[in-house]
């Protein structure tokens, strides 16, 4: 095979991946739940290309996330439950339809009234699920809970966030910062009490309540804490290898120097910036 800008060739491609007799070993082995780590991954990657401005990386990684979509929309082909058409007309049909304002004749001119819309749009794509659901036999049961929205599947700190806002929604909310910032530092007292009575796991527990009020402050702040962290771990990859230059100077590396050497070399690394 060769390659191609039309994406009829990557499905080709990964048909042919997938044929049990002439395929790859490899791929012919894998299902949704052995491929999900990897979709998630790949989206990460794009994240990081994005943060790092490579336009030349973007591309590449956006290829290797559209492979997810494609490996999944293949798999579905095969269990005959959808194919990658079907997952196309199913994005286009819900753009189309959340976006009146664009692709019909309604109006919707400010962005809280495109927000508006598109919860009543959302709504009427729910019930409509439910009834394919009942044609199928499956559940209708929708979840009750002002929390059951919220995916268990994501990352802990989005998940965090999510919830937060949820329950900020029926007003369960601090209304400013300032008693956010007074819970981190409950959080952190109760924290340091289990430490001191050597109960690890009710450690574990308290530090979960601090990460999850810290959490908060950040949505307060109008901050994304995971953006927020990742931009504190480049810092932390900055510095450290400044740290690392320092000692080649001296010729040692981090493992031979003392812990005072690499914090000297740090602190010099701070003033820097």
């Amino acid at each position: 095979m060769t390659p191609s800008r039309d994406i009829t060739r990557l499905l080709e491609i990964m048909a042919a991946l997938r044929d049990p007799d002439t395929g790859c070993p490899w791929d012919i082995r894998q299902d949704f739940a052995s491929i999900k780590p990897y979709t998630i991954e790949e989206a990460y990657e794009v994240a990081d290309a994005i943060e790092r401005d490579d336009l030349d990386d973007l591309r590449d990684e956006l290829g290797d996330l559209l492979l997810q979509v494609v490996f999944h929309a293949r798999m579905a082909e095969e269990a005959g439950a959808f194919s990658f058409g079907d997952v196309v007309d199913a994005i286009t049909t819900k753009m189309i339809r959340r976006h009146p304002h664009v692709f019909a004749r309604t109006h919707a001119d400010t962005p809280e009234a495109v927000k508006h819309q598109w919860a009543l749009i959302k709504a009427e794509e729910k019930r409509e699920r439910a009834e394919r659901r009942a044609a199928r036999g499956l559940s209708t049961a929708e979840p009750s809970g002002q929390l059951d929205s919220v995916p268990r599947a994501f990352p802990a700190l989005m998940e965090a966030l999510k919830l937060q806002e949820a329950a900020s929604r029926v007003g369960f909310d601090w209304g400013a910062a300032g008693p956010v910032l007074d819970k981190i530092e409950e959080e952190i007292g109760e924290l340091r009490q289990a430490i001191a009575a050597g109960d690890d796991a009710h450690a574990k527990e308290e530090l979960g309540d601090v990460i999850f009020a810290v959490a908060n402050l950040a949505r307060h702040l109008k901050a994304d804490p995971e953006m927020a962290l990742r931009a504190t771990n480049t810092k932390f990859r900055r510095r450290f290898a400044e740290v690392e230059v320092g000692l080649v100077k001296v010729g040692k590396t981090p493992g031979e120097a003392t812990l005072d050497e690499m914090e000297a070399l740090w602190q010099a690394a701070k003033m820097n910036e």
